[in-house]
């Protein structure tokens, strides 16, 4: 907790602290994704796991199955993309005090290879420089192969505000 003269400031997010209580085990760690899924709907497309969650870092896993490759046998590009914006999602909700929101404002994102077998993202986000003030973060997304080779990357920039009153 960082504490403000006014007042202090919880920094973990609801998804934190439900990432906290649950993700200890295999099955809380399921748990968890199928709420946020529920959350946003969109994200079940990729039956995505939640294996890390903490303050400026998530790392989130889709298996390789039928329901995300594309004609060529690989999974899909958007599947990807889908699983980049999650794992930054979370990652930047994790890192902001609970007096922000953020919101996605764009996504570059660079094929590197072709993606075969289990995906592993992991999002990194900085701190946030003045909790008072609208700003803009970069999230980073690296997604590995099986075989730990590096076959996608993706930069979000979150716009990251105060929360209306």
């Amino acid at each position: 907790m960082i504490v403000n003269a006014a007042r202090p400031i919880d920094m973990s997010s609801q998804a934190l602290r439900l990432f906290r209580r649950l993700g200890a085990s295999p099955s809380g760690r399921w748990l968890f994704a199928k709420l946020i899924c529920r959350r946003a709907p969109y994200f079940a497309s990729i039956a995505p796991r939640v294996e890390v969650l903490e303050p400026g870092r998530c790392i989130v896993q889709i298996r390789d199955r039928r329901a995300v490759r594309n004609h060529i046998g690989s999974v899909h590009a958007i599947a990807l993309c889908n699983m980049a914006e999650l794992a930054g999602g979370l990652a930047t909700d994790a890192t902001i005090p609970d007096s922000m929101r953020w919101i996605p404002k764009g996504m570059t994102v660079r094929y590197v290879a072709k993606a075969h077998g289990t995906m592993t993202a992991t999002a990194t986000v900085p701190t946030v420089a003045d909790a008072a003030a609208a700003q803009e973060l970069q999230a980073r997304v690296e997604v590995r192969d099986i075989g730990n080779a590096v076959v996608f990357e993706a930069d979000i920039a979150m716009w990251v505000s105060p929360r209306k009153r």
